[in-house]
């Protein structure tokens, strides 16, 4: 993984090398934080970068060195997002180029539909 400017929104994580379909890309990684906190800290955030995995747990990435932190929102996604004993997986749902960003469907966020969605995707919902 390498992260880099991205055409979605600010920085993107990019695969390094080719991806084949249904593969483990690699987890999101942070502090383990109550969703109460986590919903304390994406208040008023432009870039939130954290998880919930459990209606009491969460992943907070903010200050991970994970170049998965980094992976945007799209509404017509090429990796998807598992929950798994607390941890944030990333699967590729196609295979993937060296090179292409990555992109998942974020689903319901903390910015409550909000925030304007820039992935630029064909029927894209319009708001995060």
């Amino acid at each position: 993984m390498s992260v880099a400017p991205s055409r979605i929104d600010g920085q993107g994580a990019f695969a390094a090398e080719p991806i084949p379909a249904r593969r483990k890309i690699g987890e999101i990684r942070g502090e383990s934080i109550s969703v109460r906190e986590a919903r304390r800290r994406a208040r008023g955030q432009a870039r939130i970068m954290i998880v919930e995995v459990s209606q009491r747990r969460a992943v907070d990435a903010s200050r991970s060195g994970d170049a998965l932190r980094f992976v945007n929102h799209s509404c017509a996604p090429n990796a998807t997002l598992r929950i798994r004993q607390g941890r944030v997986e990333i699967y590729a749902l196609r295979d993937i180029a060296a090179g292409e960003e990555l992109g998942v469907n974020y689903g319901e966020s903390h910015h409550g539909g909000r925030l304007r969605c820039r992935c630029g995707a064909p029927g894209c919902a319009g708001r995060l």
